[in-house]
This record gives C-alpha cells, structure tokens and sequence, in this order.
C-alpha cells in the first residue's frame, strides 16, 4: 500500500535571534568568547530560535513545541478524528518516562486534537530519532494497519545548554595546543550550534484531493555503530550534551557517502533523478562534503542535483530538523508533479542515517 506525506506544520518560539544576541538568552561561560566567533563562522547559521526569555526562563517546553507544531500541520486537515497513529522523535524531553509521544497525545487531547485513544511510538536518540519516526508512521500505514498517523520532532536544547544549567569539565587548560580535544570543548561549542523548533507530518495511505502530496517512494534507515566509535551523547544524569569533533571528522563523510550509495542501490534508483535533496546539516562546514557525494553520484547525469538547507535562518534545530526544512521548502518554492525530493537526515550519535525519498502529487 502506498503512503503519502499530505500535510507539513512548524513550529518556531519566539522571535528570530542574531548571533550577536545569543548571550542574552543562554548566558555566557568563561573562556567561550575564544572559540565563539570561530565557531559561528564555521557554522554559518546567521540567526536561531529559543524557548527562552532573556532571564534564561522557559517560554515553553519541548512538548508545547511539538504540539504547536502538530496544531500549525493541523489547523486545515479536515479528518484529524482517522488519525490512529503517533510517532515522536526528540533527544531530550524533561520526562525520562513516560515517552514524548505519551505526553504529547495527552497535551494534544486538551487542545481538542487527537481526543481518543491511539497507538503511540517515541524514539529516541539525536538527529535521526524524529526522521525514524516518520519510517514508523509510513509503516504502519502502509501495511494498512491505520489509515493516517502523525510524525513529529521537535528538541529544545536551550534547555540544558543555557548557563544556568550546563556544568562543563575544567580541563580547558590541560589542552594548550589544541583545545578541540578537551572534553570542555566538546560541550560548549555545541551551546553556539544548536537550537529549539518543532515540525510535524500527517501521514496518510491516499494524497490529498485538494492540495500537493508527496508519495513516500522508500524509506531508508542504517547504523554504523558497529564500525564507528562514539560519537555524541547526553548523559542521563548530568544532562552535559558533548560531542567529539575528532571523531566526527573522522567518520562522517564515509558514512555519508556509504549510507546514500547503499540507499540508492537498495532501491534501483539514482540521484540524478531528483529534483533537489533537502540535507540536514549540523554545519556548513559539512556542506563541502555533502556536494562531493552529490556530483560523484550524479556523475552519469547530464546535471548535478540542487541542495537546499535552512540552517543559516533557522539554525540546527537537531531532530526537528527535516521536518522545518520540507516544511519551508514548499511554502517557498514551486513544485511540480513528478518532483523527487530527497530527505538525507545524518546522525553522528554513533553514525546513524535516515534516507527518505518523495515524489511530489498534485
């Protein structure tokens, strides 16, 4: 049975926040002004979003993010009460258990959505934990299990990357020659590279009568976890959220490159055959990498498939990620029927990628 993404929604708190502002909502740390300004070149993101005010206070949590952004892909769906199915996805949420999606169908149920009883699904983990939430969604619809589901990501990780919170490893000093290998480093760069948002998928086994589709043609998820070191992690108890940009480095354009090859084989397609790929990008840094997989796996097509990121006006958003970028995309540019799109989602957990391809029905 085919499945059909029918309806996209966002969610983003609050005004846009240039880079110059930053300190005002997540305060400063001592040392970081030396790797600020570096970090935020590297990046490129221009501008970002926090669920917070300027006295680091929560403007929201991270499931009034997901259910803002269930209620913007909702607000013109006319047959909510079919939807049987909801699949989360997030890195953080204040609840260890229950699981987001639990919460969410309960906040959702008070707004007069999703008001009875339903199956539910939380994933978790970093970037490709909302993107394997829209693989369970297309799932269960395509085995006919339920007629219509709901996808979302949403992380908010002002939360714990605000100066009020996050408590950094003092061993900034043992590291003269290159601070990079500091476990201080890996934690506070990440406070200059991520930020808070929301999106949301209605999934259903038809298109849309009256309005553009997008058929799922193939899902596809891998780990290399079994190849690849550690990588970035969230430690229960302290909540310090570090990432190892040696190993990144290291790993992530093999894996790349590994995981869209072994993608497109599995399902006799070819990259040359899309229309755009939406990649998640934790930096522009990445960006030099990700057009070298493009043009070696275009190299038999007459063109060289297109890229698009929002990163630089919406920041990395972690697994809310792909859902803003679709979102965005067709809100600000044409489509055509027969258009491919291709979702990459890369997580460097420990080296996990979600690949999905779209063709666009109107």
């Amino acid at each position: 049975m085919d499945c059909y993404i029918t309806e996209t929604g966002s969610f983003l708190p609050g005004n846009a926040i240039n880079n110059e502002d930053i300190s005002k909502y997540i305060g400063t740390l001592e040392g970081e002004s030396e790797i600020k300004e570096k970090i935020l070149r590297m990046n490129g993101i221009k501008q970002r979003y926090y669920a917070l005010d300027r006295h680091q206070g929560p403007t929201h949590e991270v499931y009034d993010l997901a259910a803002l952004a269930v209620k913007d892909c909702l607000d013109n769906c006319k047959n909510k009460e079919s939807i049987g199915y909801l699949s989360t996805g997030t890195t953080n949420a204040p609840l260890v258990a229950p699981g987001l999606a639990s919460i969410l169908h309960a906040r959702l149920a008070e707004m007069g959505i999703l008001k009875e009883s339903i199956e539910i699904n939380s994933n978790s983990g970093i970037c490709t934990s909302a993107a394997q939430s829209i693989i369970n969604a297309c799932r269960v619809v395509r085995l006919g299990e339920q007629s219509s589901a709901l996808s979302v990501g949403v992380d908010q990780p002002s939360d714990i990357l605000k100066s009020t919170s996050i408590d950094v490893p003092s061993d900034r000093d043992s590291y003269p020659e290159d601070i990079k290998n500091s476990k201080w480093f890996m934690s506070v760069f990440l406070r200059f590279m991520l930020s808070d948002g929301a999106g949301a998928f209605l999934i259903e086994d038809k298109p849309a009568p009256d309005r553009m589709s997008f058929q799922v043609n193939w899902t596809h998820s891998k780990s290399f976890a079994h190849e690849a070191p550690l990588c970035m992690k969230l430690e229960s108890r302290s909540l310090l959220l570090s990432q190892d940009v040696n190993v990144l480095n290291q790993y992530m354009s093999q894996y790349s490159r590994k995981s869209v090859i072994s993608a497109m084989e599995a399902n006799n397609d070819q990259l040359g055959s899309y229309r755009i790929v939406l990649p998640h990008l934790s930096s522009y840094f990445f960006r030099r990498m990700m057009l070298k997989i493009i043009r070696e796996l275009c190299s038999d097509s007459e063109e060289t498939v297109d890229h698009w990121t929002n990163l630089e006006t919406v920041g990395n958003t972690g697994a809310a990620s792909i859902y803003l970028m679709l979102n965005e995309y067709i809100e600000s540019h044409e489509l055509n029927g027969g258009d491919k799109i291709l979702l990459f989602v890369p997580e460097s957990g420990q080296f996990n990628f979600v690949i999905i391809s779209l063709t666009v029905v109107r």
